[in-house]
């Protein structure tokens, strides 16, 4: 019993990574998810009690996915210029990839404060990553100025999303603006 629950759940968190990827956090529904893995609407009441408890779960099991693959890119990178450019550019490269959606609907409205401070906990693992790289860019106060390179990454990723501009551009564009400031 206890393995055909664990399956059922894996099931719907697999399913609520479809349904975020194909259409955002309103495409993340319970009937949604019931129709995806063929339970009932109530059956899935029985695993979450929430839309917000699914994203809850996504981003506890994605983000460190999302985190582990910027961490890789910037250790592969050669000196601060370049882990920086790796910080931006990896975590634009995982915008499309559907495991990471979760992540990316962190900002959904309807999530309790419980479960954003959860996300603001491991936003910051995210943030606290670039911290050396920029001081060693010479920045005097690396964490505020990697707080707002996060603020630039977010803002690029929504940009991906809305399909405004080419991800390439939108990459090139954060990317500059990190290296070089916004006279880039």
């Amino acid at each position: 019993m206890a393995e055909h629950r664990s399956m059922q759940r894996a099931a719907l968190l697999d399913a609520a990574r479809t349904l975020l990827s194909q259409g955002g956090t309103e495409a993340l529904t319970f009937p949604a998810l019931a129709e995806r893995t063929g339970l009932a609407r109530s059956s899935v009441y029985e695993y979450f009690r929430s839309r917000a408890a699914v994203v809850e779960e996504l981003c506890e099991a994605d983000f460190p996915v999302w985190a582990a693959e910027v961490s890789a890119a910037m250790a592969a990178a050669d000196g601060p210029e370049a882990k920086v450019e790796a910080y931006v550019r990896s975590q634009l490269e995982l915008v499309g990839d559907r495991r990471h959606r979760a992540v990316v609907a962190i900002s959904a409205s309807e999530l309790d404060a419980g479960a954003r401070e959860k996300i603001r906990a491991a936003h910051g693992g995210l943030v606290a990553m670039i911290v050396d790289a920029l001081e060693g860019l010479g920045h005097t106060q690396p964490r505020l100025a990697a707080m707002l390179l996060q603020g630039v990454v977010d803002a690029a990723v929504r940009r991906i999303e809305l399909g405004a501009e080419e991800p390439s551009t939108v990459a090139e564009a954060a990317v500059g603006m990190a290296l070089r400031g916004i006279g880039s």
